[in-house]
Parts: structure tokens; C-alpha cells; sequence
């Protein structure tokens, strides 16, 4: 598969299949998606593979909407994304490197999101990046280190239905020449 086919081909999943994942395959992907590009190479993001059946009942009892509830009542495994709190978008002494302030932060994190996703894609799986989560609760419940913040969540597993792909939007609004 190439570039063009992963990133035209992958869609977010919500419906999932109960095949556990080989550790070896999810090592893979995390190494594939440290060479994210990141700020200053910071290389800020980190990951939380919770398999644990106990800690995703109750992330999808307690700290999610209903929605992302059903998703994670299904997966084998939830990737908890997190990151480096006060690497990113700042100088040395501290104070910020542009007007973005800390917001490079979340966009390295999303670029990591990305690919990962893409590189699950290319090892068969299927994921959705979920952003609406009791972030404190769910901190707490995976022993989140105080130096860093959680991201996003990403459901990954083998996909159970293949959706298609939603109308886009055209070069010619997505983009200007100046």
C-alpha cells in the first residue's frame, strides 16, 4: 500500500472485531509513528496501549459520551495518547516561542495521532481518534505521570465494517494561490 492509498483508504472504525492484538504489531506501529515530525524534535507525544478489560469498562461507564461508550465497550484495545507538558512551543527560559503559545503541544500530538492511525492502517487495523473524555477521570484511572497530559484516545482493532468514504471538499475550496 502506498502513501496515497493509506491516507485515501483509512477511515475512523466504530465497529470492531474481538481479536486481541499482537504486541509485536502495536511496537511496530509506535515505531513507525516516532519519526513524527514534532517542535524542535521534541518528540513530545507518549502512548498508553490499555488492553485491561476492567479499565475500559469503566472508562466507557463513567468518562465518555454514550457514543464513544459503544466504541470502547467493543475494542480489544484503547491507545491512550498523552504528551510532554512544557517541551513544545517554548524557549528555554520558558516563555513562549510564537503567539501559539503552548497550542504546539496538541498539534504535535495530532500529527502523531495521524500516524498512527495510518501505520494501524497498514497493518490491517482500524481506529477513530476520540476527543470528548473525562480527561482528569481517566488521568487518574491510568496513572497518567503529573508531567504530562492526556491527548487524545485512540479505539484500535481489527475492523468489523468497512464505510465508505464521505463526500470532500474540492481543491478549489480547500485551497488558494496568492
Amino acid at each position: 500500500m502506498n502513501v496515497n492509498e493509506c491516507i485515501k483508504s483509512r477511515r475512523s472504525i466504530r465497529k470492531y472485531k474481538p481479536n486481541a492484538i499482537d504486541h509485536s504489531i502495536i511496537d511496530s506501529i509506535v515505531s513507525t509513528t516516532s519519526f513524527s515530525p514534532s517542535w524542535k524534535n521534541t518528540q513530545i507525544t507518549r502512548f498508553i496501549a490499555i488492553e485491561d478489560q476492567s479499565i475500559l469498562s469503566t472508562i466507557a461507564k463513567c468518562h465518555v459520551p454514550d457514543y464513544n461508550a459503544k466504541i470502547i465497550s467493543q475494542i480489544p484495545m484503547l491507545i491512550a495518547v498523552s504528551y510532554i507538558k512544557g517541551r513544545c512551543g517554548f524557549e528555554r527560559d520558558g516563555s513562549y516561542s510564537s503567539k501559539k503559545g503552548d497550542r504546539w503541544q496538541m498539534f504535535d500530538a495530532g500529527v502523531a495521532c495521524q500516524t498512527f492511525c495510518l501505520a494501524a492502517k497498514e497493518q490491517g487495523l482500524g481506529t477513530v481518534i476520540m476527543g470528548m473524555f473525562d480527561e482528569d477521570e481517566i488521568s487518574k484511572l491510568i496513572e497518567l505521570p503529573e508531567d504530562q497530559e492526556l491527548a487524545a484516545l485512540i479505539a484500535i482493532g481489527y475492523p468489523d465494517i468497512e464505510p465508505e468514504a464521505p463526500k470532500r471538499k474540492t481543491v478549489d475550496v480547500l485551497l488558494q494561490y496568492k
